[in-house]
């Protein structure tokens, strides 16, 4: 598939970084569309979900979601990049699996952050304190992960009360979530690219918020940067 990149003058302001100019490369190739048995208006929002990038930071649309779940979370006006110099920021605990696209050249310079990769570090059981965290956050990770209850259930086992969870995953809005139990292996990444990591478990949809709510958290939010294309999901414990 070839890939398109232009320019785009949409007035899309980054949560990132607060950057106004956005660039836009297509993204899915036509072997994950027809894997995912997308129509062409999913494969239009989820395309640009990945593929609308900052010019400025480089993050793409779903990563400006993150950013403006984040700061919803913590009850700032952001962007991210500036709340993340505030000395409140700072004192704050932070857990990031994987790196979270754009956001982690920024996360990774709070005095409080830790991160982890995955699968090197088993999801389904941290490896970690309980109690520990004041945010954890991960970014279109939860859909490699064969148990995503159980994997939502760490982060909320490792927040202290009241902390948060913000993720992204990819949500085809029209339809429920599925596993992709007994399907053809499916793989996020560059087309040829098999790794075990990138190998897709869960296919989510509207009922998105109900993993969240199994696990254990006592509220879950979905905020929508731009609807369909850009959702992010904000769990409370």
């Amino acid at each position: 598939m070839h890939a398109e990149i232009k320019e785009s003058n949409e007035a899309v302001l980054c949560a990132v970084c607060g950057g106004r100019t956005f660039s836009y490369i297509s993204a899915l190739t036509d072997e994950l569309t027809a894997e995912w048995d997308l129509s062409r208006d999913e494969r239009e929002y989820i395309d640009r979900q990945q593929g609308l990038q900052c010019t400025t930071c480089g993050s793409n649309l779903r990563s400006v979601a993150l950013a403006a779940s984040i700061v919803q979370a913590v009850e700032v006006p952001g962007p991210l990049a500036q709340w993340a110099t505030n000395v409140n920021a700072q004192g704050m605990q932070i857990l990031e699996i994987n790196e979270a696209g754009g956001l982690h050249p920024i996360l990774v310079r709070m005095a409080g952050h830790q991160f982890v990769a995955y699968p090197e570090f088993n999801m389904l059981q941290l490896e970690l304190p309980s109690e520990s965290y004041d945010l954890v956050i991960h970014s279109d990770t939860l859909e490699h992960v064969s148990d995503p209850v159980q994997g939502l259930r760490e982060c909320r086992r490792v927040l202290r009360p009241g902390g948060t969870c913000c993720f992204t995953v990819p949500v085809i809005v029209g339809r429920l979530s599925r596993s992709r139990d007994g399907l053809p292996p499916s793989y996020h990444g560059a087309p040829g690219e098999c790794r075990p990591d990138m190998l897709v478990y869960t296919e989510f949809g509207s009922d998105v918020w109900r993993f969240a709510i199994e696990a254990g958290f006592k509220s879950c939010t979905i905020d929508v940067y731009e609807y369909p294309a850009a959702l992010a999901i904000r769990a409370r414990r």
